[in-house]
């Protein structure tokens, strides 16, 4: 019996999705597709700052009051995480950065005052967490944590992950534009997947054939507000609390999701410097800077 290729789409984290895999018939499709979604929903569930008893609001209402918490394995694995992206971006991909997107509200098109973002600044900074076991504390009050640059990322290694273990060897999950290959296509031939050029919109910049890994990509054209011709993008700088303006857009391939993604991140904040520390780290990527000028590596 040869597999067929079913396709399963829904809606998380505030982004179409769907996952393709290959399989002998719907019924197993259905199966794999309803475990992937019962734990991409979980995961938005733990760490969506938009719901109030996430595991995320419940830390953030600790990190409000200069507070400390106790938090789980999976919770501590990600805080981790975010601290090797920390010391690998000498302090720019910082996961306490996200409480200036009260100075910035690319809703309100308007550019906040230096001395709202310098207000908001006392309260980021990764070094003023510490962690110790499964505590987290706060050393400054006002603070919040935000798992944007990799909470989605993480789901979608997890979601592969899944699909494996129920026996899935060809497919791909994508949520949102964040994507992990599970193999080829039954025939060997690679998944053709498309990159967004980031100055026209609807248009392809270039595709990859990816036979197996994840893809990510970051950029000012996602959500920005472009004032008297000069874009903004909503990529902040975690020391200045200004917009990053280096590239237009950082594609990443890696082994896994939540790595591209982090990498894509890293990238756009360390500007100019970016090219170079993308280049050492040996991963595929495709960058458009300020000028237009695309690279590939």
């Amino acid at each position: 019996m040869t597999a067929k290729l079913y396709v399963f789409p829904f809606n998380a984290m505030g982004s179409p999705c769907e996952l393709k895999i290959y399989c002998l018939n719907k019924a197993q499709g259905e199966k794999v597709a309803n475990k992937v979604m019962e734990d991409v929903h979980r995961i938005e569930t733990r760490y969506s700052r938009y719901k109030t008893e996430s595991v995320l609001s419940l830390i953030n209402r600790e990190a409000e009051q200069g507070g400390e918490i106790d938090v789980d394995d999976e919770t501590l694995a990600l805080l981790n995480y975010a601290n090797t992206c920390y010391q690998q971006s000498k302090g720019l991909f910082d996961i306490s950065s996200g409480v200036l997107r009260k100075a910035w509200n690319f809703k309100e098109q308007k550019i906040p005052k230096q001395e709202e973002i310098d207000k908001i600044l006392r309260s980021v900074g990764w070094g003023k967490i510490k962690i110790n076991g499964q505590s987290i504390k706060f050393l400054a009050a006002g603070m919040q944590l935000d798992f944007g640059g990799i909470g989605k990322e993480y789901a979608v290694d997890r979601a592969a992950a899944i699909c494996q273990q129920y026996g899935i060897e060809h497919g791909l999950v994508n949520l949102g534009g964040d994507i992990k290959v599970i193999g080829p296509h039954m025939d060997g031939s690679p998944w053709q997947l498309s990159v967004a050029h980031p100055r026209k919109p609807g248009k392809i910049l270039t595709k990859l054939e990816v036979f197996s890994g994840a893809v990510a990509s970051s950029g000012d054209y996602e959500r920005c507000i472009v004032i008297n011709g000069k874009r903004y993008s909503h990529v902040l700088n975690p020391k200045t609390g200004w917009p990053v303006s280096g590239f237009a857009s950082v594609t990443v391939v890696a082994d896994q999701c939540v790595i591209a993604g982090s990498a894509c991140t890293i990238t756009m904040l360390m500007e100019k410097a970016g090219k170079k520390w993308l280049k050492k780290l040996g991963l595929r990527y495709i960058w458009v800077d300020q000028e237009g000028r695309v690279r590939e590596g």
